[in-house]
């Protein structure tokens, strides 16, 4: 396939909840492998929307941990296309937390929205289309 369809930044954003059942560490703390899971779906569909076709994560780099993503948040996953080659695609990535549990015993169920929202996780990566 030729070179993407779709401009230099173009941006892909999907929301997740994230359940307990992916908490790994006291006080409900998820693994960083579960928002580079979540870039990599950003990845797909981007890859999608500019070249018709999934494509393959070649490498991550420069990946930065800067806040605890927490079993309740919902957070927010991007992708934006920051360069083109004839086959690789370079990528720069963010996960945010745009609401937190806030759970009591009085309340179990309670959240709220963060404004502003916590950058969690940054990356970039390359990926390969056919």
């Amino acid at each position: 396939m030729s070179a993407p369809q779709q401009p230099v930044g173009t941006k892909v954003t999907q929301r997740r909840y994230v359940p307990y059942s992916h908490a790994h560490y006291a006080g409900n703390l998820v693994d960083g492998a579960y928002g580079l899971g979540l870039f990599g779906d950003v990845a797909t569909e981007l890859c999608i929307l500019t070249d018709g076709d999934e494509g393959l994560f070649a490498s991550y780099d420069d990946v930065q941990f800067r806040a605890p993503v927490r079993a309740g948040d919902v957070v927010e996953a991007t992708a934006e296309l920051v360069r083109a080659g004839s086959r690789s695609r370079r990528m720069a990535f963010t996960l945010t937390v745009v609401a937190r549990g806030a759970a009591t015993p009085e309340s179990p169920g309670s959240a709220s929205l963060l404004d502003p929202p916590l950058v969690a996780t940054t990356a970039t990566g390359t990926v390969v289309v056919p």
